[in-house]
């Protein structure tokens, strides 16, 4: 199969995205997902001006190798661009190679595991009773884990509690906002102990402090809520350290994740071999593709760490269809992270992966069962939009 077209689609249906489609002679293609929320231009030409001249007369079935062309003749390896360009090419090689052997993706990875995938969700709440009522509706609908987070009380924006980086806030600059993390602390337990009184134990509780505090602060939270007996507490300190987690670890067995902004097995390789968290949050998407979280799965499985692949709505149903077929696969699975796509993505790519009682089916059609109606897509063009960033009370930059 050679392949004989490969174009990028930038689109923004409630809010950009980046498709990679690979076509070849046999009439087959396969399409793959390049988003970097924020900085979605970026990815766009680094494949269009990149990758995708290389890609023509390639045999399309070189998986392997045409990642390796790519990682090791790129010679400026890794980084979020990079490894996103990549794993859209390689997302849609593994779509056209599963297609050809009219298998779904995760027959082609080594058979399935399981049957459906736990899943998680996001309860956001301006204020504790808030966060309480969007709980019980979710557990209610058939949800066995949920992400907590609630507008802390003095900051004008808390993340997690109201939607950013999306199209309604498009803007020249990004949204700065205040940080405070005494009030944080303070605050947080006092949530949980809301939550723990309402539903007892049974249902899952995770938590997102999103890189904001120091190796001790996390240590103490950690161990404070060890009580709540949290699923996991996520991204407690900035990803880069990974030496930070052995503190956290010292002094508390609140489970730890992390992981999303990872992209590659050198960024989590020492938390993993110290076994300084429990599950590894990487996803096809930002870790090079199939090809490279399977390496990371793999490893991770040897120290009894599990994964949660990032599921936000910033990367399009692509992303979400293929990382269901990998955890369909994977053996050390742990969950998957659910955030709803805005009505517009799910028409501009149709997919047969779906959600049941808190449970995420892949499906069973050849490939990882996304399409995109580029004729939709049309209809969105891209528009400029940021994530935010934070502050303290001081002016000093801090981690959003």
């Amino acid at each position: 199969m050679k392949i004989t077209n490969a174009k990028v689609i930038v689109c923004s249906p409630g809010r950009n995205f980046v498709t990679l489609k690979i076509e070849t002679d046999d009439g087959i293609y396969g399409i793959g997902d390049a988003t970097v929320n924020g900085r979605e231009l970026a990815v766009a030409s680094y494949l269009q001006d990149h990758l995708v001249p290389c890609l023509i007369g390639r045999d399309a079935s070189q998986i392997e190798d045409i990642w390796q062309y790519f990682y090791k003749g790129a010679y400026w390896r890794r980084g979020p661009i990079t490894m996103a360009a990549i794993a859209a090419v390689d997302v849609a090689l593994w779509d056209i190679k599963a297609k050809a052997a009219n298998m779904p993706l995760y027959q082609l990875l080594g058979g399935a595991s399981r049957t459906h995938m736990l899943a998680y969700t996001h309860a956001n709440g301006e204020t504790i009773e808030e966060t309480v009522d969007k709980v019980a509706a979710f557990k209610e609908e058939g949800w066995k884990a949920i992400r907590v987070q609630s507008a802390v009380p003095g900051l004008p924006v808390t993340y997690g509690v109201e939607k950013v980086g999306s199209l309604a806030q498009a803007e020249d600059k990004p949204r700065e906002t205040l940080w405070d993390t005494p009030t944080y602390l303070r605050f947080l337990p006092k949530l949980l102990d809301h939550l723990r009184d309402r539903f007892g134990y049974d249902l899952h509780l995770l938590h997102d402090v999103h890189h904001r505090l120091t190796p001790q602060e996390a240590a103490a939270l950690a161990k404070e809520v060890e009580r709540h007996r949290l699923f996991w507490l996520e991204d407690a300190v900035p990803a880069e350290n990974q030496e930070s987690f052995r503190l956290i670890r010292q002094h508390s067995t609140t489970p730890l994740a992390l992981g999303e902004v990872f992209n590659s097995i050198h960024d989590c390789r020492q938390l993993i071999q110290e076994q300084l968290i429990d599950y590894i949050r990487t996803t096809p998407l930002h870790a090079g593709g199939i090809t490279h979280v399977r390496r990371i799965a793999d490893l991770a499985g040897l120290y009894h760490i599990r994964t949660a692949c990032h599921g936000a709505a910033d990367m399009s149903p692509i992303t979400m269809g293929a990382a269901l077929h990998f955890d369909r696969w994977v053996p050390n699975f742990g969950i998957q992270e659910y955030a709803f796509h805005p009505d517009e993505a799910k028409n501009v790519f149709p997919h047969e992966w779906h959600l049941k009682d808190g449970q995420l089916y892949s499906g069973e059609k050849p490939g990882h069962g996304v399409d995109i109606d580029e004729k939709a897509a049309e209809k969105y063009p891209y528009r400029r939009a940021y994530l935010d960033v934070a502050r303290l009370s001081d002016g000093t930059m801090w981690s959003w």
